[in-house]
């Protein structure tokens, strides 16, 4: 019989002591120290024994062998597909995080659906509703037909021995991991030691079964799936589903991904009819946008494989406080800092006395410094009152010396604009015949001062605000 010992298990990190503590010496939170009894067994869930035990030898293989992996398996749900780096491979573990509400029980079960009716054979366990309640959801997206197996259950030893009756599913969705409890742990569901061990004993049954399982998981108020971090080095890929409030799209986001590319993104559109796909995301994000305003620039970026366009707005506005505000929202706000000190370095922008609030549209976080060029662009423009020419694209990352460095995939993103009907690009000294074959008008600019000339030379003079007149 399995013996229990007590240990005390940061509940944020999962770092164990053998006594409590206020504060957690490996992550600094404090009061998150709990007890927990945990069962000491052996290996596979047989009891431990006292003393030495012999291991038990095993074939090796070389690397010459045949593959016997299956291909893999499309769900027929094209932008989680291209995240997943083309569909499902045999016995994967996928760790699927967002907020509540934002829709990632509403796309497993659309993904479950289509896999369903392919003629495979799909599993949806669910630990947080009844089956009455999944069925509802299926019954308002239109899919009660598709023969999907559901159930309602949090043991993890229970699911596995259902799920190793008959044909082996080919794809199990836990709906979530944080209701998950098995019992060779003592403690309660969501605990750290309950989330990892209930993890353990699926993630073994996929591996050894091939099954592709799809864990979902809750979230903390940073962001971060809640549980151990250990859960995440264990499975093969970790997807973020993201979304804002007042917008009415999802953007799938590859954080790890050990069979595909981690820099892929899928966009959804959160409809009464669930969630449709966004094959085409630049009509999507600049859809709406201000053609006479100043302060607004359009970036062509990249979203792995995928060139995507995307609105850069800017405000400048004088300053009543002795230290202005800098507000951005999705761009990195150092790197705002760093072309706000380019732009009074290197081609006289004095911004010291001006708030500067900074907006990429529709609320997509962009990563790459390519946007360097277009939010430069759209800062100079604000503060002249000069209205950049509404069919014009930039990209390009400046330097700290003021210089505009090329980026990569300029053809995929000159391609992209020409399709949306742009016919001007303004861009970094590339190589001319890459950017003749899209037929684009191409500005190539090698110093941001340029550029800054150009756009204040058509704009109108502004007050110097009472904050910099003493500069």
């Amino acid at each position: 019989m399995a013996r229990s010992t007590t240990t005390f298990v940061c509940q944020s990190c999962g770092a164990t002591y053998g006594r409590w503590q206020g504060k957690c010496e490996s992550c600094g939170a404090w009061n998150t120290i709990a007890e927990e009894n945990v069962a000491t067994t052996g290996v596979g869930g047989a009891p431990a024994k006292g003393g030495k035990t012999r291991g038990r030898a095993f074939a090796l293989a070389g690397l010459d062998g045949l593959n016997d992996q299956a291909p893999r398996t499309e769900t027929q749900v094209g932008e989680l597909d291209r995240v997943f780096g083309g569909g499902l491979v045999k016995g994967s573990v996928i760790l699927i995080g967002g907020d509540p509400g934002i829709g990632k029980s509403t796309l497993l079960i659309q993904a479950s659906a289509r896999l369903a009716r392919m003629g495979h054979r799909v599993v949806y366990i669910s630990g947080e509703e009844a089956v009455g309640q999944v069925r509802l959801r299926a019954d308002r997206l239109g899919l009660t037909a598709s023969p999907v197996e559901l159930a309602a259950e949090t043991n993890v030893e229970d699911i596995v021995a259902t799920l190793s009756e008959g044909i082996t599913p080919r794809l199990v969705v836990i709906d979530s991991i944080q209701t998950m409890w098995t019992d060779s742990v003592e403690s309660a569901p969501g605990t750290v030691s309950q989330v990892r061990s209930a993890a353990q004993v699926l993630i073994r049954y996929a591996k050894k079964s091939g099954a592709a399982v799809i864990l979902v998981g809750h979230v903390t108020k940073d962001g971060q799936i809640a549980g151990p971090r250990v859960v995440e080095h264990m499975v093969d890929a970790v997807m973020s589903f993201e979304g804002e409030g007042g917008h009415h799209f999802r953007i799938l986001r590859a954080v790890k991904n050990r069979f595909g590319p981690t820099d892929e993104i899928g966009v959804f559109e959160m409809t009464g009819k669930g969630l449709r796909e966004v094959p085409n995301p630049s009509e999507l994000f600049l859809a709406g946008r201000d053609l006479g305003a100043p302060g607004t620039a359009v970036f062509a970026g990249m979203e792995g494989t995928r060139p995507v366009l995307v609105e850069i707005q800017a405000l400048v506005a004088p300053s009543t406080l002795g230290t202005p505000r800098r507000a951005v929202v999705g761009w990195d706000p150092a790197r705002l800092s760093m072309v706000l000190a380019v732009l009074d370095a290197h081609c006289g922008v004095r911004l010291g006395g001006y708030d500067v609030y900074l907006n990429v549209a529709g609320g997509l976080r962009i990563a790459e410094p390519a946007a360097d060029l277009a939010v430069a662009a759209a800062l100079v423009s604000s503060l002249s009152g000069a209205v950049l020419p509404a069919d014009a694209v930039y990209f390009g990352e400046v330097s700290l010396s003021g210089a505009v460095r090329p980026v990569a995939q300029a053809a995929a993103r000159l391609k992209e604009a020409k399709k949306l009907g742009f016919a001007k690009a303004v861009v970094p000294e590339i190589a001319r015949g890459e950017m003749s074959e899209t037929g684009l008008s191409v500005q190539a600019v090698t110093g941001l001062s340029t550029l800054v000339a150009d756009i204040a030379a058509s704009g109108v003079a502004r007050e110097k605000p009472k904050a910099a007149a003493g500069e």
